[in-house]
């Protein structure tokens, strides 16, 4: 049974069991305590073809979705006005002094450049150490730029989605509003992409999180790159950038799918989401996902490619000898570039987070883009720390950064002196990324775990959390009951939908398994209280994240892709269908939105362009 609870204001309490399943009935539920115990099982994506096997054996099953179950709506908003956004940008006004932070304390210096200082609501120590990009300790690092990033909407002026959720709170994924008349989703065109078999399975399109660029170039940055004249000189272009599973960058006319320039096939797999330069420069920033291409070894990378001369211009390796994780060196996240100092931030699944001065130099009258990358490290351990790694991406408030790992901690840094300002356990496996919120009330985190290192049957429960960014401390926390299942576990994967405007008080989780292996749920929370405004059940579970669509004339749409391939546009407001659209097989990818336009890649192996009418 999925069971809903009322939020837990503390982490007192005792572990959450699981009732008989009843896809009808509210959830319930109590806070878990602490876990002591964690593990790591696969990639998310890895093996995952098992997942669409599934998917398509039960394609001819009429699993309707439903039912919705309505809850209470207190903090409706009056209007759709939306906040005042400061344009600031000089990171040396937008610094926070870390002594202003209140779960900053004074670290413990130890042997070897380790520093340490408690963790937040758990026992023991967090440990961080700094390196350089040879692997020399730096025991004081002090650096002389400072890195700090603005409001979201000031992360980029390029029209567009150019990062993972479009910007530094991971808010932004749709850009611009769509003209809507008959709520309907219509296929514009398609893309045919490759497939890859690697690591045991099998990778056709995209997968998790998968979600492709869109990005209005500048001008001047649009004639440096030497387009046909049909997109030269079409002031409404907008290019679709897409890295796949096969190692291949699909470059597309948004408008009409066309190819704009040739394909970049670097033979190594991409799993996550790439990172367009928010400055416009014509630099795509790509971590390698895949290390295993139809039996041919491809080393982990992260890259760095001239989109002028369609080429890998730079780059360093996973396989880095000064991580914790020297094993896998995947690289899952979408990086987050500081524009004001040319800075580049990727955390990675080896376990170290590099932060790098890019040195990036752009010059459209000769046509030409360089970078000559500096790189700097952080590693971290807290006393649950087996594995390492991250997957999700970086959200960044100003010179606070926050990710969470795969052992389950949640962890908050300094984007300057890379000191680790807090850390907290969040009792299983966290590779959705978080969601930042700047709202009058504070700085708020939200985040959920899947059901992974735990392996008590009354232990499988999801906690979706908000957390209070500054000093790290719960806020609230609501319980879902999920499956534990190798190699894809349930739980939360996507990464949650923070409203705006007339949804402005929800936030709505997309939690896979909960019911079953095939099954899931779609649950709009409070975003004050923690509690349920509606439960949506789904009848193919989903990775993908839920994205916001705000139509002309103020109303909000959502949509969301499930692993039976099925596109979803649905009311926000109550979580209802309004048309749905069959994309062939599992949609895993998270899709991005330009206007009316939407994109995203299946496991149809096609590339999907849809309009919003």
């Amino acid at each position: 049974m999925t069971t809903h609870s009322s939020p837990r204001p503390s982490e007192a309490g005792t572990r959450p069991g699981i009732a008989a399943r009843n896809p009808e009935a509210p959830i319930s539920g109590s806070t878990p305590t602490r876990l002591a115990s964690l593990g790591r099982r696969r990639r998310p994506g890895r093996l995952a073809a098992l997942a669409a096997a599934l998917s398509i054996a039960l394609a001819g099953c009429a699993i309707p979705d439903g039912p919705v179950t309505q809850g209470e709506r207190p903090n409706r908003p009056a209007s759709s006005a939306t906040a005042s956004v400061s344009p600031q940008t000089d990171p040396a006004k937008l610094t926070i002094p870390l002594t202003q932070v209140p779960a900053y304390r004074v670290p413990t210096a130890g042997a070897d450049g380790w520093k340490s200082s408690p963790m937040t609501d758990a026992d023991g120590d967090l440990r961080w150490q700094v390196l350089d990009g040879d692997n020399k300790v730096i025991p004081d690092y002090r650096p002389t730029d400072t890195v700090a990033f603005g409001d979201p909407a000031t992360y980029t002026s390029v029209p567009g989605v150019l990062t993972f959720r479009g910007n530094n709170a991971r808010t932004a994924p749709a850009y611009g509003t769509a003209d809507v008349t008959q709520r309907k989703l219509q296929v514009a065109w398609t893309q045919e992409t490759g497939e890859v078999r690697g690591d045991n399975s099998y990778w056709p399109g995209a997968g998790w999180t998968g979600q492709p660029l869109l990005v209005h170039w500048p001008q001047q940055t649009r004639t440096a790159m030497g387009y046909a004249p049909q997109f030269a000189d079409d002031p409404n272009f907008t290019e679709v950038i897409y890295p796949t599973f096969s190692g291949v960058i699909y470059r597309l006319d948004l408008a009409t799918g066309k190819q704009t320039r040739d394909p970049i096939n670097t033979g190594c797999g991409y799993k996550g989401t790439g990172s367009i330069d928010p400055r416009g420069y014509p630099l795509l920033y790509a971590g390698q996902g895949l290390d295993d291409m139809n039996g041919k070894e491809c080393p982990f990378q992260y890259r760095v490619f001239d989109l002028i001369q369609n080429k890998q211009i730079s780059g360093w390796d996973g396989h880095d000898q000064g991580a914790p994780r020297t094993e896998w060196g995947a690289f899952d996240s979408s990086a987050l570039v500081n524009a004001a100092s040319d800075t580049l931030i990727e955390p990675a699944e080896n376990g170290l987070i590099y932060k790098v001065k890019l040195n990036a130099t752009f010059d459209p009258a000769a046509k030409s883009v360089s970078v000559s990358p500096q790189l700097t490290k952080l590693s971290y351990a807290t006393p649950v720390s087996k594995k390492h790694g991250i997957e999700s991406s970086a959200v960044a408030y100003r010179n606070l950064m926050f990710a969470a790992d795969n052992d389950g901690n949640l962890v908050c840094w300094d984007a300057k002196t890379l000191q680790v300002i807090w850390a907290r356990e969040l009792g299983d496996d966290t590779d959705a990324s978080l969601v930042l919120d700047q709202s009058p009330d504070g700085v708020f985190l939200y985040t959920g775990n899947e059901v992974d290192a735990r392996t008590e049957p009354g232990q499988f429960v999801t906690n979706l959390r908000k957390i209070d960014a500054l000093t790290g401390k719960l806020v609230w926390q609501y319980d879902v009951p999920a499956v534990h299942e190798e190699p894809n576990n349930g739980g939360l994967l996507g990464t949650p939908l923070l409203g705006t405007g007339p949804i402005s008080d929800l936030i709505i989780f997309n939690v896979a398994k909960t019911t079953n292996h095939t099954e899931g749920d779609l649950i709009a929370l409070d975003r004050t209280t923690g509690k349920p405004v509606w439960k949506r059940h789904l009848s193919r579970y989903s990775w993908s994240s839920p994205v916001q669509i705000n139509a002309t004339d103020g109303t909000a749409y959502a949509v969301v892709t499930d692993s039976g391939g099925t596109m979803h546009l649905f009311d926000p407001n109550t979580g209802v269908d309004l048309d749905t659209l069959n994309l062939g097989k599992n949609t895993e990818a998270s899709p991005a939105v330009y206007g009316n336009m939407l994109v995203v890649a299946s496991y149809a192996k096609r590339i999907w362009g849809i309009k919003l009418t």
